[in-house]
């Protein structure tokens, strides 16, 4: 199989070859600027090449795969309407200078022979060194003859973007998995501007960390709508459309387009190279509704505390996590000459059991770009345990479309512990504020607090006070603060449980009722469920209300 695809690959190569005497042409707008241009720069145009060159410090590079040593002959075709300019080109680190006259018209000059002793990837970088008027000078192409030019690659697109590259984690299609979690760790030097790096993907979305700017990085958790609009979310319709559910503090939430459509998640945060990041993915598929809701967390280092980056429901789903990957992309090509690399480690998922599984395993894919053969620098291995994933910096390919890397296995099952949530300070805050405003409006009626907690008592028990190490029978009825939708009740038989098994705001607010009494409790998210999705009615950081008649309790 993998000869196969490696002959694949050649065919593929070679068909940008012609014969060995005639040129090759590099257009000008496949180059790259050092320093890079703004994104909505004009400096590169599919219809002139280079245009607009004006900054004396701003040099241009280009780069080409060459499979065959021999004679290379390079000329440059270029104008320059408004006097003569001089550049300084280095194939490599061999220097030649040409000097522009003033035309109107694209000439042709002749830039030197060089004799190629070494294969690979080669590149010229071109400097300005005078200029006459405002621009340097307008270059369509670098031409380039003779025998080295063989089975010579290089990008013919506008698009400068590196190839985007997978790891795909193959599970079995019976497997139910109710959580997917990855740690990635980014490189010195790797975390360059314009990058995504991503660590849990699934069907319905991505989860991960992205560097926007030289100033602002970012945590993005999104999740696509249903049905097939791809560009312009207002087209469509509310049954298609991805409901946000919660997010954490300071978190931006809105929509997103022109990749599909669907809800955004993203936190402003200055993650770090060589520091390891924990993410983890859920999902709770309803079956009733075919709806699946997702929600995105992060550990965060620093504070050693997990942090809500949103819940999202997509409708028309209800099915499992499902299509596993990660990936890097360069997703704004003025800087896609540059190496983007991404270390991820310690993969595992959770079933529907409980049980944890991990994942060793990994497939090796890429894009459209490097599908179409346009950037074949691309790679993957496995380095000090984990998989390793690169692309750009016009490296020669260490990887090939679908190869398999397995990775050791060193049994790090991951320990999530809900109640160390970087947002609950924070949280509690503002749901006291809720409980406080709907108390001063006499929305709400309580007799009191007690560990945090409001509550009323609604019928006086005769018995003893209730003890957290009670085991309790009750019959209960429990709702969401915001909007009173029941999600929880007993029915006919009451349901007996030890107090120490449920939620802190049981433990705590039934101690202020005796046997036999009724209270209701209005506890806050943060004694309640926190930031996890509890269910397909409670999602995270909910007030919930309870009415709860203790029936018994035995020491």
């Amino acid at each position: 199989m993998r000869k196969f695809i490696l002959a694949q690959l050649l065919f593929f190569y070679f068909s940008y070859s012609v014969n060995a005497q005639a040129p090759q042409s590099i257009p000008g707008f496949t180059g790259y600027a050092v320093p890079a241009e703004s994104w909505n720069s004009k400096l590169f145009d599919a219809q002139k090449g280079v245009s607009n060159w004006t900054n004396l410090q701003q040099q241009l590079e280009y780069h080409f795969y060459l499979r065959n040593t021999g004679s290379l002959e390079l000329s440059i075709q270029v104008k320059n309407p408004e006097g003569p300019s001089k550049l300084q080109i280095f194939f490599d680190k061999q220097p030649f200078v040409v000097t522009v006259p003033r035309s109107e018209k694209t000439i042709s000059l002749k830039i030197g022979r060089i004799t190629i002793k070494d294969t690979g990837f080669h590149a010229l970088h071109i400097k300005g060194l005078s200029k006459t008027g405002k621009t340097i000078a307008e270059i369509a192409s670098i031409d380039c003859k003779g025998p080295a030019t063989m089975g010579m690659h290089f990008n013919q697109k506008e698009r400068r973007n590196a190839a985007s590259v997978h790891l795909r984690y193959p599970i079995s299609d019976t497997t139910k998995v109710i959580a997917f979690y990855n740690e990635l760790t980014i490189p010195a030097g790797a975390d360059q501007v314009h990058s995504y790096y991503m660590a849990n993907g699934f069907a319905r979305g991505y989860f991960g960390i992205q560097v926007n700017s030289e100033k602002e990085r970012r945590i993005i958790f999104s999740i696509w709508d249903a049905g097939n609009e791809a560009v312009d979310r207002a087209k469509v319709a509310d049954s298609n459309r991805v409901q946000l559910l919660a997010k954490g503090n300071g978190v931006v939430a809105n929509d997103f387009g022109n990749e599909g459509t669907g809800g955004h998640s993203h936190w402003v945060y200055p993650w770090k190279v060589e520091q390891t990041y924990q993410f983890l993915v859920t999902a709770l598929p309803d079956s009733a509704s075919s709806s699946t809701i997702y929600t995105g967390y992060c550990y965060l280092p620093e504070q050693q505390q997990w942090k809500l980056i949103a819940a999202f429901k997509a409708p028309k789903d209800g099915k499992w996590l499902r299509n596993l990957y990660s990936f890097n992309e360069n997703f704004v090509g003025v800087n896609g000459q540059l190496q983007r690399k991404a270390l991820f480690g310690n993969q595992w998922i959770q079933r529907e059991n409980g049980s944890w599984q991990e994942l060793t395993n990994a497939s090796f894919s890429y894009d459209a770009t490097g599908k179409a053969g346009d950037r074949i620098d691309y790679g993957a291995a496995v380095k000090e345990g984990q998989f390793y994933l690169w692309n750009g910096g016009f490296e020669t390919a260490s990887a090939v479309y679908g190869q398999v890397f397995t990775r050791p296995s060193f049994q790090k099952r991951p320990t999530i512990d809900w109640s160390k949530n970087a947002d609950s300070a924070v949280q509690m805050k503002k749901d006291y504020d809720q409980l406080n405003k709907a108390i001063q409006e006499k929305t709400i009626d309580t007799t009191g607090t007690i560990d945090g907690i409001y509550y009323k008592i609604l019928k006086e028990g005769t018995g003893p006070m209730v003890l957290s190490t009670d085991t309790l029978s009750v019959f209960y009825k429990g709702w969401l603060f915001k909007d009173g939708m029941v999600f929880d009740q007993t029915k006919d038989k009451p349901a007996n449980f030890p107090l120490k098994r449920l939620i802190k705001g049981w433990q705590l607010g039934l101690q202020a009722c005796k046997v036999g009494g009724t209270i209701r409790l209005y506890i806050p998210s943060v004694l309640a469920y926190g930031m996890r999705t509890r269910s397909k009615l409670i999602a995270p950081n909910q007030i919930l209300v309870f009415d709860i008649e203790v029936l018994s309790a035995k020491k």
